[in-house]
């Protein structure tokens, strides 16, 4: 993999970003698929949780959204991450997630990241295996969704990856 090109800029997302990200979703083939409407609202009211990564142009070639768990308040759940099909295998994925996380252990003193990754799923298994590897972390899986909860039609199981403590975090 190389790593992600130094002319990429990577800040929070914005309400006029909305559009794009669910682009990249739509195109991803894997995400499950929001409403436009929920793009939006999650620019507006997540952004200081999510970050964007920007091409020459300005325009998103990648997103992560997450969320500070209300419960938890040092551990951000990741919801989404997804980089348009020409930009993967430069690394833009872990940049993004690089990025957050140090933002937010700069912060909010986050000092965990939680996912969760259907089975299968091999190329978000590999970015958040790598994820922990790099920042020291300890990573645990087991089922939170399992299959029978999804209420419209066949789903699988989303398994729960806990990664954390972050001790390698980089400053921002």
């Amino acid at each position: 993999m190389t790593s992600a090109s130094a002319d990429l800029l990577i800040d929070r997302p914005a309400v006029t970003d909305g559009a794009a990200l669910w682009r990249l979703a739509k195109d991803s083939k894997t995400l499950d698929l929001n409403s436009s409407y929920s793009y939006l609202l999650w620019c507006r009211d997540f952004a200081g949780t999510s970050a964007v990564a920007r091409g020459e142009d300005g325009e998103p070639v990648g997103f992560v959204t997450g969320y500070v768990r209300p419960d938890r308040p040092h551990t951000l759940l990741v919801w989404q991450v997804a980089v348009d099909g020409a930009q993967r295998g430069r690394g833009i994925a872990a940049a993004l997630l690089d990025a957050l996380t140090a933002r937010l252990a700069a912060e909010q003193g986050v000092t965990d990241v939680e996912t969760t990754i259907t089975p299968g799923n091999t190329a978000s298994e590999r970015l958040f295996t790598s994820f922990a590897e790099r920042h020291g972390a300890g990573l645990t899986r087991e089922v939170l969704f399992p299959q029978e909860l999804f209420p419209d039609g066949p789903h699988d199981p989303e398994v729960l990856y806990r990664i954390g403590p972050l001790t390698h975090v980089p400053a921002h």
